[in-house]
């Protein structure tokens, strides 16, 4: 009898067989299946600096970078009229330099938002906006064609298929925002794909059935209405042990293509705080996760892109934001903190080469 994947993975870790260091890139791997769909990590600059072997293992297995805070606001908008690229521009040089995409992460978005922005009045906030959008997409148009135009619209507990997440620009704006940035995005680059990205639509439990019908009804809206969004961004931070909407998660993405969206996983990690200590049981329970929520979004076709949220255990947010009470090291990433491949490369490597 045929074993399925995850029952091989089980089989391969209850054996005491691992993916050995070095082994053969996911970039050639993508070579070798003729797989369409880019695999990517995310990318904090203090990182890069700090261990240069990160910036080579990014180069070796990824076909694309997302800049983690470089283009956030607080970074890159320190003052009204004043643009700081300093450190988006060592991204998009890296990014450059080795034949990488870099997706634009994030024009806009509620938080990390500097206080001037605040002050302005609804009339200068709609053109600080589209100034924004046009200055940052046309600096990086050669090196970015896709972007989250908009990046978490929707509340954590939405009490209704209508609920907005609340944000300086709703404030000042109005819920048209959304629609207007994409608008401006697609002035800019009429061919760059223009995602609307969240976090937490993938669960069965919690608040993540409603917020999931909320934001269903957000890309809905957007589109009768004419805004050219192109593609819709799981973020899939997922939180060990919370189990995946599989069936429900599969129509959502099935409908989101019926509407002429492309499906990208922007932001994958695993927060395993409350998972077991030992590491193959840890491992496999991660993979595991990964690999139901992959064939959920994959059910009805394969996926734009593959993107993780860092790529080494050695550099994740989740080790400061979700500590282990055991005091042991987090693993949310697909690679560990020696740059060695683990079972949740695996899964995420099938799942890329998807014809």
């Amino acid at each position: 009898m045929a074993l399925t994947r995850r029952e091989l993975l089980q089989w391969s870790l209850s054996a005491g067989a691992s993916v050995a260091a070095g082994t053969t890139p996911l970039r050639a791997f993508a070579q070798n299946a003729g797989a369409p769909c880019p695999f990517g990590a995310a990318l904090y600059l203090p990182d890069l600096e700090a261990d240069p072997r990160l910036g080579r293992e990014i180069a070796g297995h990824c076909q694309r970078v997302t800049p983690v805070s470089e283009l956030k606001w607080t970074t890159s908008r320190p003052a009204p009229g004043v643009f700081d690229f300093a450190a988006a521009d060592r991204i998009a040089d890296f990014a450059r330099g080795d034949g990488l995409a870099m997706h634009g992460h994030t024009l806009l978005w509620y938080a990390e938002n500097p206080d001037w922005v605040s002050a302005l009045s609804p009339s200068e906030a709609e053109r600080v906006m589209a100034d924004h959008i046009e200055t940052v997409m046309l600096r990086y148009r050669d090196v970015a064609q896709s972007w989250d135009v908009v990046n978490e619209p929707i509340p954590d507990v939405a009490p209704s298929p209508e609920a907005r997440r609340d944000s300086v620009w709703r404030a000042l704006v109005g819920d048209d925002y959304v629609a207007q940035a994409f608008h401006r995005a697609h002035d800019i680059a009429p061919d760059a794909l223009l995602v609307l990205n969240e976090y937490d639509l993938e669960f069965a439990i919690e608040h993540s059935p409603a917020k999931r019908d909320a934001f269903s009804h957000l890309v809905h809206e957007l589109v009768d209405g004419g805004a050219p969004i192109t593609a819709v961004g799981l973020q899939a931070h997922l939180r060990g042990g919370w189990p995946i909407a599989k069936d429900e998660l599969a129509r959502f993405v099935e409908d989101m293509r019926a509407l002429g969206l492309a499906i990208l996983v922007t932001e994958l990690d695993v927060m395993d705080h409350e998972l077991p200590g030992p590491l193959a049981e840890r491992d496999a329970l991660i993979a595991a996760q990964v690999e139901d929520f992959l064939a959920a979004v994959t059910a009805s076709g394969p996926l734009h892109s593959i993107t993780t949220w860092g790529l080494t255990d050695k550099f994740t947010w989740v080790r400061w934001a979700y500590p282990r009470a055991d005091g042991r090291g987090n693993r949310p990433l697909p690679f560990d903190e020696n740059y060695a491949p683990k079972p949740m490369f695996e899964v995420i490597d099938h799942y890329r080469s998807m014809p």
